[in-house]
């Protein structure tokens, strides 16, 4: 697949599956955005084609003057992939207003920000491709993490109706719902997971490899695979659909 001439830009770009999915659509010739709050993280990992630029998701002035300046650097965005996000789960009588409204800010409303954004310029294009990661939380309840469960339904229903705005036209948009990523995410829950239950780090990590189907962590190379796919000028009829990678049925 040849990306050239095409700009893309993704969100959460330095590590895990934001970089995986960027390294792909640079190596396919696309002049790539990555984005996220530390650019010596973005620096550091930024190969041929990636370009780091300092974005918070959750502040839409910023992500407004952000990508209006990728824009203007690189043209048109043509592939949005909205994958900046945290992972945090509380107990119901455990979660703050604060904890939620940071969950909500990053996960749906930097999500929204960013997609809103792209589309100013992705409308003056024949072709685009939207794509948001959401997770398999999005798809069934959590426990213990409600406000994340809830974002991620909140990105795909969000995607979904996007997809309908759109409907008949050059651009798709469509989720990506991993379960367990082998990813800096992963490690911190294990952290966490074995400070609150009393465990060890491998217990820990087993009870989150045992949730995914195939009992092993996905890699962030199989998310990003599957980003490449709707991104293929043949995938325009795969549109406004979730996108499994669990490792089974959900």
């Amino acid at each position: 697949m040849d990306l050239t001439g095409k700009h893309a830009i993704v969100t959460g770009g330095g590590t895990g599956i934001g970089l995986a999915i960027a390294r792909d659509l640079a190596r396919a010739g696309a002049q790539v955005t990555i984005t996220g709050r530390r650019m010596e993280v973005l620096q550091e990992v930024a190969e041929d084609g990636m370009h780091p630029m300092v974005m918070d998701v959750t502040d839409d002035k910023a992500v407004e003057r952000i990508i209006a300046e990728a824009v203007d650097l690189r043209g048109p965005i043509q592939i949005c992939i909205a994958n900046a996000g945290i992972a945090e789960g509380r107990k119901l009588h455990k979660t703050s207003t604060e904890f939620w409204r940071k969950i909500m800010a990053t996960n749906l409303d930097g999500c929204f920000y960013t997609v809103r954004e792209c589309l100013k310029s992705m409308n003056t294009t024949d072709w685009g491709r939207v794509i948001a990661i959401s997770s398999i939380a999005g798809l069934r309840g959590s426990a213990g993490a409600g406000a994340y469960g809830a974002s991620k339904h909140g990105v795909i229903g969000m995607i979904r109706s996007f997809s309908e705005d759109f409907m008949g036209g050059p651009y798709t948009f469509n989720s990506i719902c991993p379960g367990y990523v082998d990813t800096p995410i992963v490690t911190r829950n294990v952290d966490a997971i074995k400070d609150r239950a009393g465990i060890s780090a491998d217990e820990a990590r087993d009870m989150m490899v045992t949730l995914n189907r195939h009992k092993r962590l996905i890699s962030p190379e199989e998310v990003a695979a599957a980003a490449m796919w709707l991104c293929h000028p043949l995938s325009g009829s795969t549109n406004g659909q979730e996108i499994q990678i669990a490792g089974g049925q959900v």
